[in-house]
């Protein structure tokens, strides 16, 4: 793919990986601007009865967004210099496809906000346009059959407990919203072997330090994360943990302070050793072992190479910090084609302090995988491994 020109601000790595863009007709990242975008318009118009002004945005965006060039946000909105500052000024005037993907989705998702007047005072402002589809997941059969099995887990070892937790919530992001709205987008099973698996590396970094996890998906993905946090603070493995969320809607499903406040609402309402478990995060969260934080990077166009200041303090400050899902993966790497045999520990060495990430596959990019089995998936499956959720890894870096 080709690089974008020289008038892009420097926020990817500092090396000649070609960073991800969508004008590859029929690429991963061009179906997710030609395909997905288009159909998510049309979800969100549908799931929630916007009126006139809001619909005719949306119809505009569909417009924009497919055919016509990047706009910057209204003069009055109170983030547009934060979004000219992170990109904008560069990009303003091209095509959407042209620009990195990185960039091009996460600023679509901020103008799908404007243009449902999530930002704007009036009748729809702090309306999340998502929450029908994130309340959906957590009122299923499955979701329900999920939970019950905390009982019979909650029998076993607690050491046994632990690796299951944590394969829980690596797996529970095959529940990702937005991954689902592409055609044919199947769920993983959850005995699906791992890429890459660091997962005893990661548990030897819980010693009773802080621990921070930075969130992805809502909805049934968010409630194994609570689960594990849950079972680290109980058992001393965490003496705190900060749990980071997004501080306004994001790729559909990223979580944000109220859909913490539904996965403890739906956990405490179980029965068993899940409304047990989301007791103790109540109280976690109201001692402070447990705190939420919403910082604006979270919602950033950006890669953890442009890390401000206060984050890096904190990430520095953690025993580990835990990134969960595909686009904290695709930020800790600088969504840039490396080779998939490129040492994890050499592109995340800029990370102020030990970092793990929890995926599944559902973008081009990937490292740290031996070179055995990265030529076993591509003579199996092609480059499908890559974008299908049906593989994911545990990486750390010490």
């Amino acid at each position: 793919m080709p690089e974008p020109d020289a008038t892009a601000p420097s926020a990817a790595a500092p090396d000649d990986a070609p960073v991800v863009v969508s004008s590859v007709r029929g690429s991963f990242p061009w179906s997710v601007l030609a395909e997905r975008h288009p159909a998510l318009i049309e979800k969100v118009a549908d799931a929630t009865p916007y009126g006139p002004e809001q619909r005719r945005a949306l119809a505009d965006l569909l417009t924009n967004s497919s055919e016509g060039v990047i706009e910057p946000l209204p003069a009055t909105a109170a983030d547009r210099t934060r979004w000219d500052a992170w990109g904008g000024r560069a990009y303003y005037g091209r095509s959407w496809f042209d620009v990195p993907f990185l960039w091009s989705e996460s600023y679509f998702y901020r103008q799908l906000l404007e243009a449902v007047g999530y930002f704007i005072p009036g009748p729809w402002q702090g309306i999340d346009p998502f929450r029908p589809f994130k309340l959906a997941e957590l009122d299923t059969p499955e979701t329900d059959e999920e939970l019950a099995a905390l009982d019979d887990l909650a029998a076993r070892p607690a050491e046994e407990r632990e690796p299951a937790l944590l394969h829980g919530s690596l797996w529970g992001n095959r529940a990702d919203l937005g991954f689902r709205l592409q055609a044919g987008a199947g769920e993983a099973a959850a005995d699906t072997p791992l890429v890459a698996d660091d997962t005893e590396t990661l548990r030897s970094l819980f010693t009773g330090g802080t621990l921070c996890l930075v969130a992805d998906n809502a909805g049934r993905e968010l409630l194994p994360d609570l689960l594990l946090i849950d079972h680290l603070l109980r058992y001393g493995r965490a003496g705190r943990a900060v749990l980071h969320l997004k501080p306004s809607p994001y790729y559909v499903s990223d979580a944000t302070t109220a859909d913490v406040l539904d996965a403890l609402g739906r956990l405490t309402s179980a029965k068993g050793a899940a409304g047990e478990a989301g007791q103790r995060l109540r109280a976690a969260l109201a001692d402070g072992r447990l705190t939420l934080r919403a910082h604006p990077f979270a919602c950033a166009p950006l890669p953890y190479t442009e890390l401000p200041e206060d984050l890096r303090r904190e990430f520095a400050a953690a025993e580990v910090t835990v990134l969960k899902g595909d686009l904290n993966y695709r930020r800790l790497i600088g969504d840039r084609l490396h080779p998939a045999t490129t040492p994890f520990a050499d592109v995340t060495a800029y990370f102020p302090g030990p970092v793990a990430a929890l995926r599944t596959l559902k973008s081009d990019v990937v490292v740290g995988l031996d070179s055995a089995t990265e030529a076993a998936l591509d003579a199996a499956e092609d480059d499908r491994w890559r974008t299908g959720g049906t593989h994911a890894l545990i990486q750390v870096r010490r």
